[in-house]
């Protein structure tokens, strides 16, 4: 089970591919972030989700909103994939320690040894407002994340 809603976001540090340090504190009262974990890059259902994120970015990211997208991949893995895909959004390598943002986030997958599909949606005072976790085989619905992120504007 992942975070609940209603629960203080885990702070963490992760370089993103280009080699630069994101930290979740740094949106703290400046946007809400959607924070989005992953498997593996180079993988069928990952690339669907987050090629979804990046064709219509304006409903996942916007001047209230920050798309940080989490896998245990490497940072050079990751920057080959945003290149080859195109992916503009932060791609954070929770390589090492390995997954250790995804377990503190209660959505690692010790067996398979990578984080599950856990979205979370963190408002700018960093406490969860919306969370969902689906194994690595499954799709999730991107339409729950398009609500939470509506519901920030009511």
């Amino acid at each position: 089970m992942p975070l609940e809603p209603g629960t203080s976001a885990p702070d963490f540090a992760l370089k993103d591919q280009n080699n630069q340090w994101v930290r979740l504190r740094d949106f703290h009262d400046r946007k809400a972030v959607l924070l989005v974990f992953y498997p593996l890059t180079f993988t069928g259902t990952c690339q669907g989700e987050l090629t979804e994120i990046r064709d219509n970015i304006g409903r996942y990211a916007n001047e209230t909103v920050q798309v940080l997208a989490v896998s245990v991949d490497s940072v050079y893995s990751h920057k080959i994939w945003s290149l080859q895909e195109g992916f503009e959004f932060p791609l954070l390598a929770d390589f090492w320690p390995h997954g250790e943002v995804a377990q503190r986030y209660e959505v690692f997958n010790a067996d398979a040894g990578v984080a599950n599909r856990g979205t979370f949606l963190i408002d700018r005072g960093g406490v969860i407002l919306f969370a969902e976790e689906v194994d690595p085989g499954s799709p999730r619905d991107q339409r729950a994340w398009r609500s939470a992120i509506a519901a920030l504007k009511d």
